[in-house]
């Protein structure tokens, strides 16, 4: 309510009760005004009290909650559902305007005041943990392979002779669909194993650039969130040689957010040289629904550039979820996260290390992975040809997922 209501509400009620709930009005609007002015992640999280009433002030500035409003064109957000139209707190226009995903509605204010902020509490996260040289970043209502995709389309119009995109390999389908999926030609570069880590084979991407001919290379697609016993791929190497033969950069960041070496990689990489863009899957460092990833940047009018080449407009329910997120768990909240993921990662390490030279095997030394461990299996594939697959499923059945078993491939 409004100062005038709540005067009002002096004639039916105490007054002093009255001014106790101004103040706790004023409470909740002194957090929302912060928010406004500042476009950050608040320090301390959020009440889900707090939450709803900015959701439901949000949604009150689009046309399609006005009271009395009559839409009669084919997008005026009608909801045949009121459970739907509950679950998304009725900001049923999405975001973005044709012509750009970032653009600002005429018919909702409100879900346009989300997107905004939304990419700049998200573009603060990124800063916070480690990248603080971006400039730019928004969420796309696309998974990361997708979002790739969207990038690689977006650099086709700056260099329209390019056909091939250099690719240190890593064995997820999506990262290679995504080049596919775009029109262009991936050329794998295979790693190279350094003691039990496969890593980077610079000297055959500087050979591969030669042989192709920088003009026609899209860009550099790079990774740095991957599983042992590949490790992230040497970024500062392969932006200087970027920035050495004039050629893009993208970084498949998927899950990088949460690991303060990811970031590390990013930043200096940017710092050393060339880095046009990178990739984060929301699902993955936010915890919120799968269908969302956030493309960031170092130069504004590219990060921009990317927006306009999605078509149409776009579903607000990533920005939503990770808005509602990020403002429940507040800064703090989060940085408390990601220092558990780390602890965690430690005493898994310690765990796995034990239970290896118990059984006579090994915890790979994978000192630049941050993430993701690996352990021989030797033992158990000399003694049942099928052991390395059948423990996979019966991690699986009893509700251990998120691991990965792999039996060595067979032998012509």
């Amino acid at each position: 309510m409004n100062t005038e209501n709540f005067t009002l509400s002096e004639k039916i009620v105490s007054s002093s009760y009255v001014r106790q709930g101004v103040q706790a009005r004023r409470g909740h609007e002194h957090l929302i005004r912060t928010l406004l002015e500042q476009g950050k992640c608040p320090e301390e999280g959020w009440s889900e009290s707090t939450i709803e009433l900015f959701l439901n002030e949000l949604a009150v500035m689009d046309s399609n909650n006005f009271l009395g409003n009559c839409g009669v064109g084919e997008r005026e957000g009608r909801v045949a559902s009121s459970l739907v139209a509950r679950r998304h707190y009725r900001l049923i226009h999405g975001i973005g305007r044709s012509g750009d995903i970032a653009a600002v509605q005429p018919k909702a204010a409100g879900s346009s005041l989300l997107n905004k902020l939304t990419n700049s509490v998200v573009l603060d996260v990124l800063k916070f943990t480690g990248v603080r040289r971006v400039s730019s970043c928004f969420v796309v209502p696309m998974a990361t392979g997708m979002s790739l995709t969207l990038c690689f389309l977006t650099l086709r119009h700056r260099r329209p002779r390019a056909r091939y995109i250099l690719w240190p390999r890593i064995d997820q389908k999506s990262c290679f669909k995504s080049m596919v999926t775009a029109g262009f030609e991936p050329v794998v570069i295979e790693n190279v194993l350094e003691g039990d880590e496969l890593r980077t084979d610079l000297e055959a991407m500087e050979k591969k650039i030669e042989e192709l001919g920088a003009e026609n290379i899209l860009c550099v697609h790079s990774t740095t969130s991957c599983f042992a016993p590949r490790v992230p791929d040497r970024l500062e190497e392969l932006a200087v040689m970027c920035a050495k033969h004039e050629i893009p950069h993208i970084v498949n960041n998927a899950y990088g957010v949460q690991s303060s070496k990811c970031m590390h990689l990013i930043q200096q990489g940017a710092r050393v040289g060339r880095i046009d863009a990178f990739v984060q899957s929301l699902d993955k460092n936010f915890m919120v629904p799968v269908g969302g990833a956030i493309i960031a940047g170092f130069d504004d009018g590219f990060i921009k550039e990317i927006s306009k080449t999605y078509p149409g407009r776009a579903s607000a329910s990533p920005s939503l979820d990770v808005l509602i997120t990020l403002l429940t768990l507040g800064a703090r909240g989060y940085k408390r996260l990601l220092s558990e993921r780390k602890e965690l990662y430690g005493h898994l390490a310690q765990e796995l290390q034990t239970l290896a030279e118990r059984h006579g095997e090994r915890l790979l030394h994978t000192p630049h992975n941050p993430i993701s461990l690996a352990m021989s299996l030797d033992g158990l594939q000399e003694r049942c040809e099928t052991g390395v697959t059948q423990l996979g499923s019966m991690l699986f059945t009893r509700q251990v997922s998120g691991a990965r078993s792999a039996p060595p491939p067979s032998l012509p």
